[in-house]
């Protein structure tokens, strides 16, 4: 590997490192405006989808491939500080249990609704996520918002931090190629209706069944907290209610899985009309 421009950190005492480890608490992200991102695929995905990177932690012994050295130095074309760190360090700073040596500082960014409205579609899919607790659900809706096409997932009344390291791993890094957007419940409302925008309430207590609904039509599907669901003002909000069925003993379907359910079944009905 021949990079020209970086800096080697063999301490665990070095500033960077010690920045590295603050980012894993929400205060320091809070406060600071920056993320970690770690691995070569969610670090790909930044880089391509014009996340800003400030620095660039790599370490050559934990590469899984060939490509890590072409990624750093996009990272270093985009105006990335390269630091090269031996195993141990590396190791100390990864929250990984098997990390694959590429970890960079981020500076955080979301879109407002008026940017999502000038990106979206002639019939637009959106997903609301109203106070998602779990990262790993957050990240997963992030994904499967990605893998249909989405115009764009909303984060409202945020429990869970849409910058936590668990989120970026969960979405696999499209994070960075998802329109994401964080608004209160009472803003995103205001804005689906004054722009036509069926809200679509998943609830087990829905008696139509969300197969039965027409999602060629521009529609947000809504999903609440994994231990209570939408709260009363999106249910009340909500142009309709659905369902997913359930056979056995469980009334309800992790918010993760069921969002994904009932956006491939609106990929489906929009590629099969």
């Amino acid at each position: 590997m021949i990079i020209m421009k970086f800096t080697e950190i063999t301490s665990l005492q070095n500033p960077k490192i010690k920045q590295l480890l603050k980012l894993r608490d929400r205060s320091c992200r809070d406060d600071t405006g920056l993320f970690l991102i770690e691995g070569y695929r969610e670090l790909l995905r930044a880089v391509t989808g014009g996340q800003e990177i400030i620095s660039l932690f790599f370490s050559p012994t934990h590469f899984l491939g060939s490509n890590e050295e072409w990624l750093l130095y996009r990272a270093l074309d985009g105006g990335a500080e390269l630091f090269s760190c031996s195993k141990d360090v590396f190791e100390k700073a990864s929250y990984r249990d098997r990390p694959d040596g590429l970890m960079a500082v981020a500076k955080q960014k979301s879109l407002t609704l008026k940017e999502l409205e000038n990106a979206m579609g002639a019939s637009p899919l959106f997903v609301v996520a109203e106070g998602i607790e779990k990262p790993g659900n957050l990240g997963t809706i992030l994904r499967s918002a990605d893998g249909v096409g989405a115009d764009g997932v909303i984060v409202c009344d945020k429990c869970t931090d849409l910058f936590n390291p668990n989120v970026v791993r969960a979405s696999v890094g499209t994070l960075f190629t998802q329109r994401v957007c964080e608004a209160t419940s009472l803003e995103t409302i205001a804005w689906l209706k004054s722009k036509g925008i069926a809200i679509v309430a998943a609830t087990p207590s829905a008696t139509l069944e969300y197969t039965s609904m027409d999602m060629t039509k521009p529609v947000a599907i809504a999903v609440g907290t994994e231990q209570l669901g939408l709260s009363e003002l999106w249910l009340r909000e909500a142009d309709i209610a659905v369902s997913i069925p359930m056979c056995g003993v469980a009334d309800s379907l992790n918010v993760a899985t069921a969002t994904t359910i009932l956006l491939y079944e609106a990929l489906r009905q929009r590629k099969c009309p």
